[in-house]
């Protein structure tokens, strides 16, 4: 999982060549077992090594740059533990690789600066979201989108039982519970209501000491949803000892133990599609009924200029494809660049990592659905 912290300390670096690569993974099957994966990197790194000898580079700086790629090419075990998609960031002084649940059209660039804008969809309400699942004996945690779901191991993090935090086994020791049969999966606690209320006390001390866990990990990216799957009861409790900011105010219902990844996959995504939808098509609305006042822009120019004064509040951006050149933040002049040595800059990946150290969305979007399909990128500002 990379975080937006790494995303922005990526993006301040400016080292010539800076080599991104992009290529979709599989998570298991024939093509996992069969090398398909690593065959796919093992082409980019000959396209780029082919781009890196045209600019006249030393055999032994290309060696170096390149050499992380092929160790991973050939690390076995590393492709048996995949993502739907992996990216790849090298430099002579830097080597990131990234496994992440988005698909990615295998890709890659030579730049002086590294390219991110394929990773904007993990941390601009494109539907990235997190999903805990809540038992008083265990509990897991997973990184989805729309297509995918991913466990993310947290044991280290947090406890993984009741027993763990209130020093007895609750649902043995403590006062019996029944989780009702039904639809919502409700829960009841039968004993004295002084019991019932020292259950609830126990609870609540054991999901603070899982959001203090869970908030060593999410304490960077605050702006993704995160949703629970949990008895009726456990809920309201849970939101009392919750510190992310961005809990989903609905709960997926009923025992998490008779779910499957797949269910829960469904039923989080069923819960947070029109969210996500709606924030896409809010920002795109608002781009229509404000296009001719000023606070819109389909100019590269000025999109730049304004992106690099924190003036942008949404940007959309075509998903593939960029423009390489120079632009001149003094004059504004943008300049094209095509000569296989030169030092220009995919400009559409420059503004989309602008808008985005400057906390301003930016969604991804075929040509066709960009708000003025006249031009690759189009901003509304912020007024």
């Amino acid at each position: 999982m990379i975080t937006r912290q790494e995303i922005l300390e990526l993006a301040k670096i400016e080292n010539t060549p800076s080599v991104s690569v992009f290529i979709p993974t599989h998570r298991a099957g024939k093509e996992t077992l069969n090398g398909v994966d690593a065959k796919k990197l093992k082409h980019q790194l000959k396209l780029v090594k082919q781009k890196l000898e045209k600019q006249n580079m030393h055999k032994n700086k290309i060696a170096t740059i390149t050499e992380p790629l092929i160790n991973l090419i050939n690390d076995g075990e590393f492709w048996r533990h995949q993502s739907d998609g992996l990216a790849v960031f090298c430099s002579e002084k830097v080597f990131k690789k990234y496994n992440v649940p988005v698909s990615f059209k295998e890709f890659h660039s030579v730049s002086n600066e590294f390219y991110l804008k394929p990773l904007m969809p993990l941390f601009n309400g494109d539907g990235r979201f997190y999903l805990l699942t809540l038992k008083a004996d265990a509990i897991s945690f997973y990184e989805g989108t729309r297509y995918s779901i991913t466990e993310i191991e947290v044991d280290d993090l947090t406890p993984s039982r009741l027993e763990d935090v209130v020093g007895y086994d609750f649902e043995q020791k403590s006062l019996q519970f029944r989780t009702q049969q039904g639809n919502q999966g409700a829960g009841s606690f039968h004993g004295h209501a002084k019991s019932d209320e020292k259950a609830k006390t126990e609870l609540l001390q054991y999901f603070r000491a899982i959001d203090k866990g869970l908030m060593k990990l999410l304490h960077d990216d605050q702006t993704t949803p995160l949703v629970v799957a949990c008895l009726d009861y456990h809920f309201p409790i849970y939101k009392e000892a919750n510190s992310f900011k961005n809990l989903y105010p609905q709960h997926i219902s009923g025992n998490p133990a008779d779910m499957d990844s797949i269910e829960l996959h469904e039923r989080a995504w069923h819960l947070l599609k029109s969210h996500f939808s709606r924030k896409r098509q809010d920002k795109k609305a608002q781009y229509h009924e404000l296009s001719k006042s000023g606070k819109t822009s389909a100019d590269l120019s000025e999109i730049l200029t304004a992106a690099r004064q924190g003036k942008v509040d949404t940007l959309f951006v075509e998903r593939n494809g960029d423009f390489l050149g120079q632009f001149n933040p003094d004059t504004g002049v943008i300049s094209a660049e095509n000569k296989p040595n030169g030092t220009g800059i995919p400009l559409l990946n420059h503004a989309a990592m602008k808008v985005f150290e400057q906390g301003g969305k930016v969604f991804l979007e075929d040509k066709e659905h960009l708000p003025d399909t006249t031009s690759k990128v189009n901003a509304l500002f912020r007024y």
